[in-house]
């Protein structure tokens, strides 16, 4: 099954796909992420949020062609959005650098958005996907979150808290990002669906954090995800959406 898939990552895209990476103080997990990147891509963004140790030079010596953003702010979204506005491709695609994302994947998310999508979402929850370290007490959140989001925004989403998407970089003006932490990902969401954009879920198999520790606080991210859905219901109208269309497969373990 992965032979299959790493033979089809091999055939080319006829857009330019710009990869975000944010890191801080990855350098072990770099050459991990790295391995699993198509040779199609057109450009890796690195965005280094002030490492202390090697992650810039590592991914340097991986990636001769690598672009260096260095964030300006803290948090995942800041580096995010700093990322987003350094792209040059088509379509864009964030991954972590931790290496629990799977590289392979992204032609999954590419093809959903070459085939009619504006916005390719990452989903666990998706049949075919999956994760290795989704906690007890982060999966409650997540469903509760999802839920909460899909009842005031008329979405069916299944997977709202995830980190893994891509989108059609002419889209960056109506999702307008203006968040600095790990609730990146729900203000894209909500926004996303806000706008009307065309959704596509895609199945996704989330893998443990290969070395170090997360940054990412249960409670404390919890409660800003919930604050930003809530604010967003707030300043913006509902607009009832049809259910995220699945496709692709994740990768076997």
């Amino acid at each position: 099954m992965e032979a299959h898939l790493d033979a089809m990552n091999k055939q080319p895209f006829a857009v330019g796909v710009s990869v975000i990476v944010p890191a801080m103080n990855e350098a072990e997990n770099l050459p991990h992420v790295f391995a699993t990147l198509p040779d199609w891509i057109d450009e890796v963004v690195l965005v280094d949020g002030n490492s202390t140790d090697d992650t810039v030079a590592v991914a340097r010596r991986l990636r001769p062609d690598l672009r260096v953003v260095v964030q300006t702010r803290r948090g995942k979204g800041n580096a995010l959005i700093e990322g987003f506005r350094a792209a040059r491709g088509d379509i864009i695609v964030m991954i972590d650098a931790d290496g629990s994302t799977d590289g392979r994947e992204i032609r999954s998310f590419v093809s959903a958005l070459v085939n009619g999508a504006d916005f390719a979402k990452g989903s666990r929850y998706a049949p075919g996907g999956g994760s290795d370290d989704l906690s007890p007490i982060r999966s409650l959140g997540n469903r509760f979150l999802t839920g909460l989001t899909n009842l005031l925004y008329g979405t069916r989403y299944t997977d709202l808290c995830y980190g893994y998407n891509a989108f059609w970089a002419r889209h960056l003006e109506v999702l307008d990002l203006d968040c600095d932490g790990f609730e990146i990902e729900t203000l894209m969401n909500v926004r996303a669906a806000q706008a009307g954009l065309v959704i596509r879920e895609v199945p996704s198999h989330e893998r443990c954090r290969i070395h170090g520790e997360s940054n990412l606080h249960a409670l404390r991210d919890g409660w800003r995800v919930f604050r930003t859905i809530w604010r967003e219901r707030l300043h913006g109208a509902a607009v009832p959406a049809p259910a995220p269309e699945v496709v692709g497969v994740a990768l076997a373990k």
